[in-house]
This record gives structure tokens, C-alpha cells and sequence, in this order.
């Protein structure tokens, strides 16, 4: 573990870092002529990195990815809600219906943004497929990014079942087998590094 003290406050942050020579994977291909440097490319919800994107005007920063893992790769950043026209602030949305293929609605209003979330994404993958990911980190507990556990609400507003966020179950079938996982499972040195060992594996087989 290193201690990060960063500029403004008065906390110290304890962040697990992956040692050097499982770092310096990300930094040397020896396919490359000269030892050429290369950063491997991971999608991330944008409000992870400070963005402030959500639904209520801020943003769910992670320090140890935006300055410890994000020191070794380059990301490329998404806020599918955003992204297919909705302002900040903004009501909250949520999942309805088949937790297979929900609607997309506001929680107030119950206006339904489905298809226009469906042709936002058909044209945000089609882009994405040409930055060559090696990987993608989530964010938890989000009807539009969430890996796993979303609440999916029947009719008649009520919570029975859960399901995937709609964006996030679009890149899983588009990209099968891109390691995908969400910021919340990222809280401990081993689940990064086997995160990031899946991610290398990724980038050769596909990149290299």
C-alpha cells in the first residue's frame, strides 16, 4: 500500500498500488521496434474521473483510478446518459419491465428515453470499436452503466427483480469477452490485478 496526501485536503489516502514489474507489462511491448511505449485503452464511466455528469450535477470520483491506474493507461470516457442528450441536472431514470430487455424511464415522470438510448449506443459502439479497448470499468448502481444488480421496477413502480444497465449490457455483447467490471469490485489490490492480468491478456490476443 503507498500513501497519496493530494493537494487540498487533509486526508491521506491509502491506495493498493500493483508492483513495478506487473506495471511495467502495461509500459513495454516487445513487438515494438525501439521499445516504443504504449498505454493500453479501458472505457470508464465518465464520473468516475471527476466529470461531473450525473444525474444530480456531481460526480462519484475514484482516486486510486484516476490517479494510480490511470498513470498506466489511457482511458476513453462515457456518460450514456449525457451522451444521448440529457442534461445535469436531471431527473433520475431508472430500468423497467423484462430485467432482460428494460425500458429506460424517468423515476418521476416516467418518460421513456429507450430509443433514443438504443440509437444513441448503436452509433457511441460503433465508435468505440475503433479505439481498440482492452477493457471497461462501470459504475456501480447505474441503470444505464451498471454491470450487475440494477433494480428493474414493474408497472406499477415496485422493485421485484434486478438486472443489467442497459449501456453496460450493450458493450458486454458487442465486445464478448471484454473484461468489464465495476469500479466497486476495483477496492483491493489483488481484484485490480487480476482485473488488469485479464485486460493484458485481452490486449495481446487481440492487439499484439
Amino acid at each position: 500500500m503507498w500513501q497519496f496526501n493530494f493537494p487540498g485536503t487533509v486526508e491521506s489516502f491509502f491506495l493498493p498500488v500493483l508492483s513495478i514489474p506487473f506495471y511495467s507489462y502495461l509500459y513495454y511491448n516487445p513487438a515494438m521496434k525501439n521499445e516504443e511505449t504504449f498505454k493500453i485503452k479501458l472505457g470508464i464511466s465518465s464520473c468516475l474521473l471527476g466529470q461531473q455528469v450525473r444525474y444530480d450535477g456531481g460526480h462519484k470520483l475514484d482516486l486510486y483510478l484516476r490517479d494510480v491506474l490511470g498513470q498506466t493507461v489511457e482511458y476513453v470516457t462515457v456518460c450514456p446518459e449525457v451522451g444521448m442528450g440529457l442534461g445535469t441536472p436531471r431527473e433520475t431514470i431508472r430500468l423497467k419491465g423484462d430485467p432482460l430487455k428494460p425500458k429506460l424511464v424517468n423515476s418521476g415522470t416516467g418518460i421513456d428515453h429507450t430509443d433514443k438510448m438504443s440509437a444513441w449506443m448503436t452509433m457511441k459502439l460503433d465508435l468505440l470499436a475503433e479505439q481498440n479497448l482492452s477493457g471497461f470499468i462501470f459504475k456501480s448502481q447505474s441503470p444505464s452503466c451498471g454491470k450487475k444488480d440494477i433494480k428493474v421496477y414493474d408497472n406499477d413502480g415496485r422493485f421485484g427483480l434486478t438486472g443489467t444497465g442497459v449501456f453496460a449490457r450493450a458493450v458486454m455483447v458487442r465486445f464478448p469477452g471484454l473484461p468489464v467490471e465495476e469500479e466497486s469490485r476495483l477496492q483491493d489490490s489483488s481484484s485490480i490485478e487480476d482485473f488488469m492480468k485479464r485486460v493484458i491478456s485481452y490486449h495481446r490476443r487481440h492487439y499484439t
